[in-house]
């Protein structure tokens, strides 16, 4: 009976660490695809995420009195369905004949999949909690089901970036169907899955317990509720204005011209390995470490690293990856176009000189809108290429943007000095951008917050018994700080600028140090539980 009863729980744990990766899969989907939003509505950015965790205010509650009512199993599935069905609404959204209202159809579909994802949220916690006996076990396991949320947080951001390249004003949800798609496709084959599952149901020994307090009657509780409040917040926030800050090529943003929003994306996507490392390392130390010691220590952390952030110049940085393959960027993509070889191509770029190019000047002038002038036509006051573009360029020049020809417009070189004028264009269309310094102590922040959310929770529900269900409901209404808080920054970035935001972040992180601290204490012993 003892071997059967283990086979069951490792099953239960399998599943439970499956659905947490899931959870941050539909989660972090919103931010990025803020990117393409951004671009068509100023107030768009952070909307999407913002309606994804509202829900949690509406469905918290009631998602934990699901457990009571209709059990783990039914919950789950009931949530698999909705996240379905949100889906598909946002892959509607892409769709030509909503073109007037698109907005309006994703923010809806966001909105349902957070449903799914705060009911998802509300089984996952107190199962692995109580699979793992609470305390220090009990969050090793909740910090091993995180590993692979982490793990699913690291490739959503990435993938996403991958599919948009470079935000432009044609950039829409199409592009990013086929990450729509592998969504459908993931939760029908869970509901399948799951479907055909045991799950235990601790809850269903508790439908006839008479509750004499309120869940809210521990003090240590209301504590926790309000850190994990900030906590979603800062996890949120951190990656997010992070990605805004790398994709934004302006004076404000970090002025990266191509592929800013594939390079935010994987810087976004290394702050969530980060937090799959931390979450690993977690599970390995947390039955000998107190969850309070490794809380303690990170929101220390945690503060000095955003505030290194904050203060080192933005001129202080690293050479952002260069000679991205994108035709649209002009260095190696269209050299490639044109027949040269991708490894020459990049030695060229490395070195320019005009012999290199020589079998591909015909294409390459064409591909510059360049119109090449033969003798006895040229002449030596020929106009050179960069006086002709001139006077195609429009009067306002925004700093680090490229303004594109118009189409009727073609330079004229002369044949002799067109090997010349197509190595200086190719040489000056590199694009060299500087990643700054800050953005790397943002993404070591990944390594702090990585335990924030099962150390708050296991901390939280300590001591709570037959009370553990009504608490993870008021933790799943709690969660919708990840929606408020990053909105609140979204606004103090366009205000006052991406790093002063962070500041922000700093407050919440020091009301989760003093949780650890002193909040976390269960005063309430004499409650009956």
């Amino acid at each position: 009976m003892t071997q059967t009863k283990g086979k069951l729980n490792i099953v239960a744990v399998v599943t439970m660490c499956f659905i947490f990766a899931m959870i941050s899969f539909v989660t972090n989907m919103a931010a990025p695809f803020g990117n393409i939003w951004k671009g068509q509505y100023e107030w768009a950015g952070m909307m999407g995420n913002m309606m994804n965790f509202a829900a949690y205010l509406f469905m918290g509650i009631p998602a934990g009195k699901m457990l009571l009512k209709v059990g783990y199993k039914k919950t789950t599935l009931i949530a698999l369905a909705t996240g379905f069905v949100g889906i598909v609404i946002q892959w509607l959204s892409s769709r030509t004949f909503f073109a007037g209202s698109a907005i309006y159809v994703y923010l809806l579909g966001a909105f349902v999949c957070g449903f799914c994802v705060c009911m998802l949220n509300t089984v996952v916690n107190p199962m692995l909690n109580i699979l793992g006996g609470g305390g220090n076990r009990g969050n090793q396991l909740i910090q091993t089901g995180g590993t692979l949320n982490s793990l699913s947080g690291t490739l959503t951001p990435f993938l996403t970036g991958a599919l948009i390249g470079t935000v432009t004003k044609k950039t829409s949800m199409a592009d990013v169907a086929p990450l729509l798609f592998i969504a459908m496709g993931v939760f029908f084959l869970a509901f399948v899955i799951i479907s055909m599952l045991r799950i235990p149901e601790p809850a269903a020994e508790r439908k006839n317990v008479k509750y004499e307090h309120s869940a809210l009657s521990f003090r240590h509780l209301k504590m926790g509720v309000v850190a994990i409040f900030f906590y979603v917040g800062i996890e949120i926030g951190i990656p997010s204005q992070l990605n805004f800050y790398l994709s934004d090529a302006g004076v404000k943003g970090a002025g990266i011209l191509v592929n800013g929003a594939l390079i935010g994306g994987a810087f976004a996507a290394a702050y969530w390995f980060l937090m799959m490392i931390g979450r690993f390392l977690s599970t390995l130390i947390s039955g000998k470490v107190s969850t309070k010691a490794q809380m303690t220590t990170v929101s220390t952390v945690a503060i000095l690293f955003v505030l290194l952030a904050i203060f080192i110049p933005k001129t202080t940085g690293l050479d952002a990856p260069k000679f991205i393959y994108n035709p649209e960027s002009k260095t190696v993509g269209i050299l490639v176009d044109n027949g040269m070889d991708e490894s020459a191509a990049r030695e060229y770029l490395a070195n320019p000189t005009p012999e290199a190019i020589a079998p591909y000047l015909a294409d390459l002038a064409e591909s510059f809108d360049i119109t090449v002038v033969k003798a006895p036509e040229c002449t030596e006051d020929q106009a050179p290429v960069e006086e002709a573009a001139e006077e195609v360029v429009t009067e306002e020049v925004v700093p680090q943007e490229i303004v594109p020809a118009q189409e009727d417009s073609k330079a004229k070189v002369c044949e002799k000095e067109l090997p010349a004028v197509i190595a200086q264009k190719l040489q000056d269309s590199q694009q060299t951008p500087k990643i700054p310094l800050s953005i790397i102590f943002l993404i070591l922040c990944g390594l702090c917050t990585s335990v924030m959310w099962g150390g708050i929770y296991n901390l939280s529900v300590e001591g709570l018994g037959k009370y553990t269900e009504q608490a993870s409901g008021l933790f799943m209404t709690m969660v919708v700080g990840g929606g408020i808080m990053p909105l609140i920054q979204d606004f103090l970035a366009k205000g006052l600028g991406y790093m002063a935001s962070y500041w922000l972040v700093i407050a919440m992180i020091a009301y989760i140090l003093f949780f650890a601290l002193a909040g976390s204490k269960n005063v309430n012993k004499d409650i009956p539980v």
